[in-house]
């Protein structure tokens, strides 16, 4: 199988790239930090073909997808939120991941319905858990991941009409201390509840690694039984009815 990766380079993406060539795939993973994506080439070898790219760019999308036809999509691509209270925002700041994370969505789901991928495609569209539960520390990134949450949605039901055959599956991670966003996120979180760190990752117990998000998207990507969407945590997997 062949997949695309956006946000390769680091995090739940790297982790992602990792389980995918260790099952044999091919993976071809997008990020801008040339460096970095050299590293994970180093680390899983030469099925791991860096691609040093703006996710956000249509036509880095629809070239890659006519070029490669992936039998798999994940759509990882995001920046760090800007963390503070609402009213510590600026419109440019509370806005960071709707120009990233949610516009990365939009660009490779677009492009996968127009071209379109092959019948019995996957693409898996990473959410987050504060789509269901809000973010009030970084500004835009909790509405963010609930419009991925929607494009997922809508990709399916636009796959469906057409009678593509294209299988769309959204995935909410929760929050973890494993990542860089969510380090710092977990930080700015324990901060605000007043209490050390160490007592607040306790809360999240059993804790998200990156590993068990690959898993979770290796098991979406090959059972055409799963659901819409999940919510991802240390303890597995929870389907969620739209």
């Amino acid at each position: 199988m062949t997949a695309i990766i956006t946000g390769a380079s680091r995090g739940f993406g790297r982790a992602i790239a990792a389980a995918l060539v260790a099952n044999g795939n091919r993976v071809l993973g997008i990020a801008r930090d040339r460096a970095e994506l050299a590293a994970v080439r180093d680390e899983l070898g030469e099925e791991f073909v860096p691609v040093v790219g703006d996710a956000t760019d249509e036509a880095l999308a629809e070239r890659l997808l006519s070029e490669h036809r992936p039998e798999l999509l994940v759509l990882n691509a995001g920046v760090g939120p800007h963390l503070g209270a609402v009213h510590e925002q600026t419109w440019e700041t509370f806005t960071v991941n709707w120009n990233t994370d949610t516009r990365q969505a939009f660009v490779w789901t677009r492009a996968a319905l127009r071209q379109p991928l092959a019948p019995g495609s996957v693409v898996v569209e990473m959410s987050s858990g504060a789509a269901l539960k809000g973010s009030p520390l970084s500004g835009g990134y909790a509405s963010a991941k609930a419009a991925i949450r929607f494009i997922s949605g809508y990709g399916a039901e636009e796959s469906a009409r057409a009678g593509l055959g294209i299988r769309f599956v959204a995935l909410l991670p929760q929050l973890t201390p494993l990542t860089g966003i969510g380090s710092l996120a977990v930080d700015g979180y324990a901060a605000r509840a007043g209490v050390d760190r160490e007592t607040f990752v306790r809360g999240l117990e059993p804790v998200l690694t990156p590993e068990l998000v690959a898993k979770a998207v290796l098991q979406v990507a090959t059972d055409p039984s799963s659901a819409a969407e999940y919510v991802v945590a240390g303890a597995g997997l929870k389907p969620l009815d739209r």
